[in-house]
């Protein structure tokens, strides 16, 4: 296994990582960003007020993406999985 293998197969993964995260990383930033405009418009200062929407938002956008993100990972599971002979060998 060379060098450049390895670093296409981490490159690869980095890839996996972002794109799994970034709808539910995205839905938190945006409910935050609403909420934090709701809280600067009606100068409403609460820490916790944030937080319930944002998890209804995660949990919201988990399920409606869920099945592609395990697609996503899965693929690449198997992906790396067979092709564990060819580096070996």
């Amino acid at each position: 296994m060379t060098p450049s293998i390895v670093v296409d197969i981490g490159r690869h993964a980095v890839e996996i990582l972002l794109l799994v995260s970034a709808p539910v990383l995205g839905a938190a930033l945006l409910t935050g960003l609403v909420i934090s405009i709701f809280q600067a418009a009606t100068q409403v200062n609460e820490m916790t007020l944030s937080f319930i929407p944002k998890l209804i938002a995660v949990f919201i956008v988990i399920v409606i993406a869920g099945p592609w993100m395990i697609t996503l990972m899965t693929d690449y599971i198997r992906r790396l999985y067979s092709s564990i002979p060819s580096l070996l060998g």
